[in-house]
C-alpha cells in the first residue's frame, strides 16, 4: 500500500500547530484548490480534505501522532486502516462547523456547491479569451497621441447571422437534447461519489432553440476564425509599458461575451527630448558670447521650429521655460524646459585672449 502524504505537510503547518492555525490553514487552501477555482486540482483537494478530517479531530489527530495513521472504531494499534473517506471516519460536520467558526461570510457553499447541483454553471456566462498584443510607436506619437489599425486574426462574432447561428429569418426549433429547458443534467463520479452537474445543452447553447437553417458563414456556431481591422486610439502622453484596453475585442465565444484586447505600448526613444511628467526636457548648446551678451536661438521642437529668447548672464545648466509647449493632458498642457550648454572655445586667438585678458582685470 502506498504510503500517505504528511498531514501536517499537506496542509503546511507545524507538528505544534493549534487547532485555530490548522483550520485557517485548510480555509485558505480548499478555496484556493477547489476543483472549480482556477488554480484547482481535485486530487490535491481531496489530500487537504482528508488531511483536515483528520487533525481537526483531537481523539484522531492524537492516534496520527501515535501511530501515523488513524484505526476505525477505537480499533487501536491491530485495527483497520484510514476510515476517513468511503466510510463513517469522514464527517462533513467538522467542516461546516470550522468554517462557521471562521471568517465572516463564509458557508461551505462555497466550496461545494458546484459539486452538488450546479447551481453555478448556470449562471456563469460563457466569456471569450483575452488577447495580448505589442505596439511599437514613435517618442512624437507618445506625447501627442495617435491612432493605429492593427490586422488580428482572432474568433469572431459571425457577420451573417450576428452571432446566432442561423439564417437570416429561419425558423427555430425546440432543442430535442434539452427539450427546450437550455440545459442539461450529467452525471459523473468524483471522490464524493456520484455528483450530478446541471450544464448548458452543448447542442443549443444554453437556448433551447436550434435553428431549422445553420448559417453557412460559422455553420450554426455564432463564431468563426477571420481577419479583423482594429483601430487602436493611443492616448496623448501615454508611457512606455503601459497598457491599452480595448473591452470585448478579444476572442468571441458562441452564446456568450468575448474577451478584451490589451496593447502594451513600446516607445522609441528620442535622441533630443525626454518626458518628465508632463514637461518636455531638451538640451540646447549656447556659445559663451551669447550668453554673456544675451540673443535669441531658433530651436527645433516636435511640432516645429521654436524662436527661444537667451537672456543676458545665462549660467550653465540653467533652465529656459516655454509654457504651453509640454505634453497634453486633460485639456492643459504642461511645459518644455530647455537645458543651456555653453559652449567654451577650444582656442583662442590673441586679440580673444586680450579681450578676456581685460575682463579679468575687471573682476568679470
Amino acid at each position: 500500500m502506498a504510503q500517505k502524504p504528511d498531514y501536517y505537510e499537506t496542509l503546511g503547518v507545524t507538528k505544534t500547530a493549534s487547532k485555530e492555525d490548522i483550520k485557517k490553514a485548510f480555509h485558505k487552501l480548499a478555496h484556493k484548490y477547489h476543483p472549480d477555482k482556477k488554480e484547482g486540482n481535485a486530487e490535491k483537494f481531496k489530500q487537504l480534505s482528508e488531511a483536515y478530517s483528520i487533525l481537526s479531530d483531537d481523539k484522531k489527530r492524537a492516534e496520527y501522532d501515535s501511530y501515523g495513521r488513524v484505526f476505525e472504531g477505537g480499533a487501536g494499534p491491530q485495527g483497520g486502516g484510514f476510515g476517513g473517506f468511503g466510510g463513517a471516519g469522514f464527517d462533513f460536520s467538522q467542516f461546516q462547523e470550522a468554517f462557521n467558526q471562521g471568517g465572516a461570510g463564509f458557508d461551505m457553499g462555497d466550496i461545494f456547491s458546484d459539486f452538488f447541483a450546479g447551481q453555478a454553471s448556470t449562471t456563469r456566462q460563457k466569456r471569450g479569451r483575452d488577447i495580448s498584443i505589442d505596439l511599437e510607436i514613435s517618442f512624437k506619437e507618445s506625447v501627442f497621441g495617435t491612432k493605429r489599425t492593427v490586422l488580428l486574426a482572432k474568433t469572431a462574432v459571425c457577420d451573417s447571422c450576428q452571432g446566432s447561428g442561423a439564417v437570416m429569418g429561419t425558423e427555430m426549433l425546440t432543442c430535442t437534447h434539452c427539450a427546450g429547458q437550455g440545459k442539461v443534467h450529467e452525471t459523473s463520479q468524483s471522490f464524493f461519489g456520484t455528483v450530478t452537474m446541471i450544464q448548458p445543452c452543448r447542442h443549443c447553447k444554453g437556448s433551447g432553440k436550434i435553428p431549422k437553417e445553420k448559417c453557412p458563414t460559422c455553420r450554426g456556431e455564432g463564431v468563426y476564425k477571420k481577419q479583423e481591422e482594429i483601430e487602436i486610439v493611443v492616448p496623448a502622453g501615454i508611457e512606455a509599458g503601459e497598457m491599452i484596453r480595448l473591452t470585448s475585442m478579444g476572442e468571441a465565444v458562441s452564446a456568450g461575451t468575448s474577451g478584451d484586447l490589451y496593447v502594451k505600448v513600446h516607445v522609441t526613444p528620442d535622441a533630443r527630448f525626454k518626458k518628465e511628467g508632463p514637461n518636455l526636457l531638451t538640451e540646447l548648446s549656447v556659445k559663451l558670447t551669447d550668453a554673456l551678451l544675451g540673443t535669441t536661438y531658433t530651436l527645433q521642437t516636435l511640432e516645429g521650429e521654436e524662436v527661444i529668447d537667451i537672456p543676458a548672464g545665462l549660467t550653465h545648466g540653467e533652465l529656459i521655460k516655454v509654457k504651453g509647449k509640454g505634453v497634453p493632458s486633460r485639456g492643459k498642457r504642461g511645459d518644455l524646459l530647455v537645458r543651456v550648454k555653453i559652449q567654451l572655445p577650444s582656442k583662442l586667438s590673441r586679440t580673444a585672449k586680450g579681450f578676456i585678458e581685460k575682463l579679468r582685470e575687471e573682476g568679470i
